[in-house]
């Protein structure tokens, strides 16, 4: 799944009693049905269904049963009695309200299945389907093969654990396959999970869209099935849809291999309507199925290409080429993903497809998958140089899933973090691949390593790999979907890859996929695969087996402080908490010690790699009067501390010519320093020494790593006097690099020549105009107003429009955000969108900021994707944090049930609400909303409270303890 934007969930609506007219609608249906089973699914051999009224009585078992249960329906894991082969499953979703002011969708599916275990239940998944009775029950089993199958004694929902529950009069026999028929409707909501409905408008027209986010549990939710990663099987779709709409599913549609998906139209019961049917998939997990419905169009690869690309997408946007940047780099992607797995792409076809309204930013499903607008659209003449970099990286996260995900997939959920944190890995290889300029690969350290230190130095953080008994309820699943599954995966891995070589890696990752393809695994399939390649490999020496090196770094969280003494040689290790003092309260078997390659040099000569294997050792070569640099080029997962004499003579190369230091050291140098002074093993003033040589920095790395981490003094801060003092200090150091900016691009007119220098150059005008320039604020509204006075025609750089909003919307009133407002509502481009509704949290104007807050909770405004990510931005601000508090407050009951409770993405929701909080009455207001909330509940976001709270009372510790200091230390520097 798309990394981001950690693909979210959402908990759908109960659906409304069906009444008579449904019904009559899926008798219906049933005449179309009737011919596809004919063609594709086993007869019943005793006997067809008759469809009768749908079932809305509840069970007397139904979810009534008290906890804690034994009963195998109270348990959240399928038993291990059958496994799928095959399904096939028609649907047919309604792109019109009915008249009940519903979407739905009605379908059919059958499933066979094998017996691995005697047994007389089955239990296949189901949320929030309605079944048409089969002869009294929900379903009807037959035996397959002259099999005979028991008759069915009782079917019921068990809704907390979301089972069809099926319990028969007989046993059925090991090694014997079985048919299980349904039929079933459910709404087409717009929630975001399962099978939905995205909406959009055309020419002053609604369009809707039906479209799919089953990952990780709402396959359950289109048709029923048995939905864990491990239940592989091959599934043939039909969908039916309106005449004029295309239909898109995993396979590629049945007939020649078409330029538009060959449909055949029919009528049922005076409904003009088409139908389209598909290949057969590869066998897959059921996360990974995808179907689509639209008016879309698209463009595609040449005819002459084995494997056909075709990029989806309102006409509108196709029309303006905006699907051509991603169609260009698809196939070169996926080329180079093949020669790096030596494998090759099993489909006939990618399609790509972006959506108006999509909760994640990619999800991966084997051969149709599905974006966020803004994660495949690049639109040349109004998108940015960041649009670009994310639209290709979430290409390659989503292609490399195509063989480490899909391929080979995990075999539960606590392993997650080997499907996420691969891709996230290899995606910057595969766009480093086609975009060699941009140097991308460095920017991995900023994006991934630097990002997820500081979640994984929290005492509330946990390992990358859980006891699968620890991982079972849905909203557990959920929460995983995490920047420490995504971005601590991809950089142990990265190490992994770094001290084997790649090359190594390699070799035994093929190995691998060839051995377990279309089947699951454990992480620990990965490891024998990559000691068989160290053993095969002459001359390569680890100090350990693979397995017991990475287990430290899979199996326990948190991550090590190396310390080097350069005054006696000695080198340590510690788990590095931001907060020293919390509690650590889960337990490792390896007592928090790792294996940790330490690549470092002396005075600017590379001195190889050393282990270090215990808490604490001795490397006689690093006891020396020259400067010491660890952790090279940042390839370990671990931060580093030195000796003050070595800090000082480190600050010293800085100051004097930091280019002897390599650009990303230069940014580890200060991440490193600000967190190790945020957990009190060095001062907060040598921390922000690192910061002195700035003025004369020109490189973004050092800038982005300085910024983010000043980012936390400006929250702790800027509501008490020593903001002032900070903007005083930062305006001199930022100065330089502003004009520097002007200077190259004559004036502002041209645009930087290098991806680094263009992200470099918003930098310089966010900080120049954050701290106060008045030259930078001039020249930001100058901009703003220009375009102000001819809508039409937008002089701003794409590059530089998220800055130049924000500050011309603060600097400004309510006519410059309700300008703002307009342009974001009459945007066609969603990337367009993006930034101004990240402009728009800017205004410094209360009531503007609470009308604004008001807006996410109306879907005709902000649309729900977006609604969490519009109240993040509205709680950066300083004026809007307290707004947005008491609105998250009074509103949770609403947000919680309609915005989801099982988003992936809710947890980002109380972050970054709650960043700056720095006081005890704070600190309180969180306490008490979790307990007055503890009924409603958090679902994915429960982790987020705990490491809330627990950042919350460090945020106080740290600025009782520093405030004082820190003013000291800018009046000196700017004295």
């Amino acid at each position: 799944m798309g990394k981001g934007f950690y693909i979210s969930k959402t908990l759908g609506i109960v659906l409304t009693v069906v009444g008579v007219a449904a019904a009559a609608t899926i008798i219906a249906l049933s005449v179309v049905y009737s011919q596809e089973k004919s063609k594709n699914v086993p007869k019943p051999t005793d006997g067809a269904g008759t469809t009768a009224q749908v079932s809305t009585t509840p069970s007397p078992h139904a979810s009534t049963t008290p906890t804690p249960s034994n009963e195998p329906w109270d348990k959240y894991r399928l038993p291990d009695t059958l496994e799928p082969e095959y399904y096939n499953v028609t649907l047919w979703p309604r792109l019109q309200m009915d008249e009940h002011g519903m979407y739905i969708f009605t379908g059919e599916s059958g499933v066979a299945f094998r017996c691995v275990k005697e047994t007389d239940l089955i239990l296949i998944h189901s949320n929030k389907l309605n079944f048409t009775m089969q002869e009294g029950h929900h379903a009807q089993l037959t035996g397959m093969d002259g099999t005979t199958a028991p008759t069915i004694n009782s079917t019921w929902l068990q809704e907390k654990t979301q089972y069809l529950v099926i319990q028969l009069n007989g046993k059925l026999q090991t090694g014997k396959s079985y048919w299980l028929y349904m039929e079933f409707r459910g709404e087409l909501s717009d929630d975001l999970g399962g099978f939905y409905r995205s909406e959009y408008y055309e020419n002053g027209e609604k369009k809707v869209v039906a479209t799919t986010q089953m990952q990780p549990t709402d396959a359950r939710k289109a048709f029923p099935c048995f939905d864990e990663p491990a239940m592989k099987a091959i599934f043939h779709l039909t969908l039916i849809h309106p005449r004029g709409t295309v239909a898109l599913a995993n396979g590629m549609e049945i007939g020649k291999l078409a330029i538009l998906p060959e449909t055949v139209n029919i009528n049922v019961d005076g409904h003009e309507v088409s139908r389209t049917r598909f290949e057969p998939t590869e066998k897959m997990s059921t996360y990974l199925l995808a179907f689509v419905v639209s008016e879309f169009t698209f463009i595609r690869t040449p005819p002459s290409d084995e494997v056909l690309i075709r990029i989806w997408a309102r006409k509108e946007a196709i029309a303006a080429g905006q699907g051509e940047y991603a169609l260009s780099k698809t196939l070169p992607i996926l080329k180079f993903f093949e020669k790096y797995y030596n494998s090759p792409y099993p489909l006939k076809k990618s399609d790509q497809i972006a959506l108006p309204d999509f909760s994640a930013g990619a999800m991966e499903n084997w051969g149709l998958i599905t974006y966020r607008e803004t994660a495949l659209l690049y639109d040349r003449n109004m998108s940015s140089n960041g649009d670009k970099e994310w639209v290709a990286t979430v290409i390659s996260h989503e292609l490399a899933h195509m063989w480490f995900g899909n391929l080979v997939t995990m075999r539960w959920w606590n392993d997650l973090w080997l499907n996420e944190g691969f891709a996230t890995y290899v995606s910057y290889l595969g766009v480093n691949d086609v975009e060699p300029d941009w140097t991308i690969k460095d920017l991995m350290v900023l994006n991934e390593v630097h990002k997820v230190f500081a979640v994984d130095a929290l005492a509330s953080s946990h390992p990358l790999s859980s006891p699968e008994d620890e991982i079972m309820r849905p909203e557990q699943i959920n929460e995983l979907f995490d920047s420490i599954t995504y971005s601590k995966g991809a950089a142990v891995l990265r190490m992994l890859s770094e001290f084997l070589s790649e090359p190594v890696f390699v070799k035994g990752l093929s190995a691998y996929l060839k051995q377990f393809a279309y089947s699951n695994t454990v992480y620990t399939d990965l490891w024998k695969h990559l000691q068989d390649a160290v053993d095969t490999t002459p001359g390569l020496q680890i100090p350990s087996s693979v397995t017991e090196i990475m287990n430290r770094w899979i199996l326990q969280m948190g991550f090590p402080v190396v310390t080097i003494n350069t005054a006696s040689g000695q080198i340590s290790q510690k788990h590095f908490l931001l907060d020293p003092d919390s509690p650590v309260d889960r337990p490792s078997q390896y007592n928090y010690v790792w294996f940790v390659p330490i690549k470092w040099m002396k005075n600017g000569m590379d001195q190889g790699q050393h282990w270090l294997l215990e808490e604490t050792a001795q490397n006689d070569p690093m006891k020396t009067n020259d400067w010491v640099l660890a952790n090279l080029n940042v390839s370990g997962y671990y931060r580093v501390n030195y000796d003050e004499g070595n800090w000082q003579r480190l600050l010293t190369q800085l100051s004097t010519d930091h280019t002897m230091i390599p650009v990303i050291n230069r940014a580890q140098i200060i991440d490193d320093a600000f967190n190790l002074a945020r957990a009190k093993i060095v001062s907060t003033t040598l921390a922000l020494s690192t910061t002195k040589y700035l003025s004369e920095e020109k490189d973004y790395m050092p800038w982005e790593s300085a910024i983010d981490n000043l980012g936390y003094f400006f929250l702790m801060f800027d509501r008490t006097e020593v903001y002032g003092a900070m903007q005083n200090y930062l305006k001199g150091k930022v100065s330089p690099l502003f004009e520097h900016f002007k200077d190259i691009t004559s004036n502002w007119t041209n645009i930087p020549t290098s991806h680094t220098e263009q992200y470099n150059q918003e930098n310089a005008i966010s900080l120049a105009c954050s701290t106060g320039l008045k030259e930078c604020t001039d020249l930001t509204t100058r901009w703003y107003r220009e375009w102000m006075q001819n809508p039409d025609s937008n002089p701003i750089n794409s590059n530089l429009k998220s800055t130049v909003y924000c500050n011309a919307i603060a600097a400004g009133g309510v006519e410059e955000w309700d300008f703002g407002w307009m342009m974001f509502k009459n945007s066609t481009i969603a990337a367009e969108a993006d930034k101004l509704m990240y402009g728009l949290s800017c205004t410094k104007v209360p009531w503007l900021l609470n009308r604004y807050l008001d807006y996410t909770l109306d879907p005709t405004k902000i649309r729900k994707q977006d609604a969490t990510f519009a109240i993040v931005y509205i709680a950066g601000n300083v004026v809007g944090q307290p707004l947005a508090w008491d609105f998250i407050r009074a509103n949770w009951d609403y947000i919680f049930s309609d915005y989801g409770g099982g988003s992936l993405s809710f947890g980002r929701l109380i972050t970054g609400v709650t960043k700056r909080f720095s006081t005890e009455f704070e600190l309180k207001q969180l306490q008490q909303f979790k307990e007055e909330n503890a009924q409603v509940g958090f679902g994915s976001a429960t982790m987020a409270v705990e490491q809330a709270i627990e950042t919350t009372k460090a945020n106080i510790k740290w600025v009782n303890e520093n405030k004082e200091e820190v003013m000291k230390w800018l009046i000196s520097e700017t004295a």
